[in-house]
Parts: structure tokens; C-alpha cells; sequence
């Protein structure tokens, strides 16, 4: 951290002439379970990473927002006047500030300038670690304490989402967000995606780490399947609710989508609702073996996850499959799965602490003779949301 906190402070200095003021920090997100759920009504169990987005601003005196980024330093920083903000997807990231910005002056809280910013992200972009959500919550914690405007945590979580539904035109639900928002160190988050009650649970391993296993493969939720994937969903709920009261498919249990499943006869959205239903269970059954200290059979319900991601929901692809593959057949993994939107992104594993680079060298060595390039490897530490930096 203190290299990047660094950088960004030499490079402050040499794109604006001044030094920035203030620090801040947001952290990426794995979600251990409950995939394409959090749109669905349904449970997650996301936990906010120690990687993430930092980032160091000071206040100007005119209306002027310039923005840089160490992630992208072929690009100059990019500048807009927060009192006529026009989008541009030229504009790339910067349209996330621009939205953050424009949702909080829009909701009435006042900004009596504009400000300078230079961010670096340690999420790899487009791997399904959430540097979006990243970002934009990095942003909101930016304005609530710059402009001391005091919004609501779950306010801001609210906005990023509105971000990427209106703005990026990623139809994604709330999770991601919620997750980088509303992260402890050392806990996962069992969220109710319905009614976004959330209860913080222990992320004790025992002598297992989470490995995240990156495909290397980019994919840009927005041109990808996500959206397909939601229209389909809500296909089959509209057309489960001729015969069933509900208003989300995460409302219905196994039994009672046993009963009604015969309504589906499309084969696509039989499917889609079959996923989401089973997943939305093992997101329970995921909370109780954990806190019975079950590790194995949380590594059963994590290949589970993955075969219904792969079979019911078409989400994984050869990279994703590889990964996971390789990974469950070494000694020492008790289960992997992809995690995030999938089209590319990442995988994770369960992997005992005394084989993670025996596990890292043999995944290593099939993916690059399957693929033909090579998986990055990290080791998951769940930490904090979104905070400021003293």
C-alpha cells in the first residue's frame, strides 16, 4: 500500500502542481457464492478483498473536476464542469466519476467546487472483482467526506448501482456495491438481496486460503451476456407468476419450483430458473456449514455452484472451465468455482495454505497448455469497505 500511496502522491504533484489533501481507499469484492442472484431477488455471500482502488483528491476553487489514472497513464487526465456534466464513453472511467457526481448533485446534496483526482487500482480490469463498483463507491466516500454532505452508506450503495444501470448500461444488481460498501475485515456478507438485510459472517478458513485465479481473459459486462441473462430471468418469472405470488424468482424454495418448473417449456428459461433457485439455496446451506465449521462441504456446494453456472446458466466458457477444473482435481482444494458475472473474469478455490503453490504451479501449467497463455493468482484477504485513509 505505502508504494502505491506514493505514487500517487508523486503523480499529484506532477500532473496538478499541488499536493492532494486527502486519501482514500475502496476495496474489490469476491463473491464465495450465489451468482447472477443478486438481480434475482435471492441471497449472496460476497466479502470485500484487501485489493482495490486508492485514491488522492484536493478541492479546487472553480467548478472544474480534472481526473488521471495510474491505471491508464497513456491517457491525459480528463476534466469536466460539475455544473454541466455531459457523458461520453470516450471518456472511459471517467464516466463513473461523472455519474457519482451527477446522482449526488441530483439528489440535492451541494458541491461548492469541483476537485482534482488521481487514482490506481490494484483489481485487474474486467476480471469480475468488481473494479467498477471499485470506483464508484471510491468516488461517493470522495464526495461524502470532501464536501462533508454526510449520505447515508446505503444511499451511496444505491448510487453506484444507478450508475452502472443508467449510465453504463450494465442492468447489474446491487451486491457488488453493497459488498465494497459495507465490508469488515475477516467477515463475509449474507445479504437478502430482496430487502438488503445482510448479517456479517466469520470468513474462518481454519487452514484454507480463498486463491483467486484470473482467466487473463477481459470481458465488458455491458456487450456480454449479463443483460441476456436478466431479460431471461425475468421471461421466467413472468411467466411463473400465472400460477405462483411472487416477485422475484429468489422468493421460490426447490419444492416449491419442483411444482411449477412444468410452466417453463421453454428449455432456456427452465433452466435460468433452475439455477437460480438451487443457487439461492446453496447460498443458505453455505451459511450453515460455515458456521458449523464444515469446510468440505462448503467446497461440495462450491463445484456445485459451478456446474449449474456452466450448465443452467451458460456463463462460464473454456478459460473459466479450465480453471475450475484444473484446480478441483489438485490435492489439497476441496472446491472452485468461477465467481462474478463469468464470460472470462475469475475463479476461486478452497486450497489448503500448505499446498496453494503446488496447487498455483500445476493449474498454471494445464491452463497454459490448454489456453495457450497464462492465469494470474492471488490470494484472497477479506478486508474492509470503503473508507478514508488518515
Amino acid at each position: 500500500m505505502e508504494e502505491i500511496l506514493e505514487r500517487l502522491q508523486h503523480t499529484f504533484k506532477e500532473k496538478y502542481g499541488e499536493t492532494p489533501t486527502n486519501t482514500y481507499f475502496s476495496p474489490g469484492r469476491v463473491n464465495l457464492i450465489g451468482e447472477h442472484i443478486d438481480y434475482n431477488g435471492g441471497h449472496v455471500f460476497p466479502c470485500a478483498i484487501t485489493q482495490g482502488t486508492y485514491g488522492v483528491v484536493r478541492k479546487r476553487e472553480d467548478h472544474i473536476v480534472r481526473c488521471y489514472s495510474l491505471n491508464f497513464p497513456e491517457l491525459d487526465p480528463v476534466e469536466f464542469n460539475i455544473k454541466d456534466i455531459v457523458f461520453d464513453k470516450a471518456d472511459k472511467w471517467v464516466e463513473y466519476v461523472k455519474g457519482m457526481v451527477h446522482l449526488t448533485l441530483g439528489a440535492g446534496y451541494e458541491m461548492d467546487s469541483g476537485f482534482d483526482l488521481v487514482i490506481n487500482g490494484n483489481i485487474p480490469n474486467a476480471s469480475g472483482l468488481s473494479s467498477s463498483a471499485s470506483l464508484e463507491l471510491l468516488i461517493g466516500v470522495i464526495l461524502d467526506d470532501l464536501y462533508d454532505l454526510n449520505i447515508d452508506r446505503l444511499d451511496l450503495v444505491k448510487m453506484g448501482q444507478q450508475v452502472e444501470n443508467e449510465i453504463i448500461g450494465v442492468n447489474s444488481g446491487i451486491m457488488d456495491q453493497f459488498a465494497v460498501a459495507m465490508g469488515k475485515e475477516d467477515m463475509a456478507i449474507y445479504l437478502n438481496t430482496e430487502n438488503l438485510e445482510y448479517e456479517l459472517v466469520p470468513a474462518d478458513f481454519k487452514e484454507n486460503v480463498i486463491l483467486i485465479m484470473n482467466t487473463n481473459k477481459r470481458r465488458e459486462l455491458a456487450s456480454s451476456k449479463y443483460n441476456q441473462r436478466r431479460q431471461e430471468c425475468d421471461q421466467a418469472l413472468e411467466v411463473l407468476q400465472k400460477e405462483v405470488d411472487i416477485q422475484a424468482l429468489g422468493e421460490l424454495t426447490v419444492d416449491q419450483f419442483e411444482k411449477v418448473k412444468h410452466l417453463l417449456t421453454d428449455k432456456t428459461l427452465l433452466s435460468r430458473a433452475r439455477h437460480v433457485v438451487t443457487e439461492n439455496e446453496r447460498v443458505k446451506d453455505t451459511v450453515r456449514v460455515l458456521k458449523e465449521n464444515n469446510l468440505e462441504r462448503f467446497g461440495e456446494l462450491l463445484k456445485e455452484s459451478h456446474a449449474s453456472l456452466k450448465e443452467d446458466y451458460d456463463v462460464t466458457g473454456i478459460e473459466l472451465d479450465t480453471l475450475v477444473d484444473a484446480a478441483s482435481s489438485q490435492p489439497g482444494v476441496l472446491g472452485a468455482r468461477m465467481t462474478g458475472a463469468g464470460m472470462g473474469g475469475c475463479a476461486i478455490a478452497l486450497v489448503d495454505a500448505k499446498s496453494v503453490e503446488q496447487v498455483i504451479a500445476a493449474v498454471q501449467s494445464i491452463y497454459h497448455e490448454e489456453i495457450g497463455y497464462e492465469a494470474s493468482f492471488y490470494i484472497a484477504q477479506v478486508g474492509d469497505g470503503a473508507k478514508i485513509i488518515n
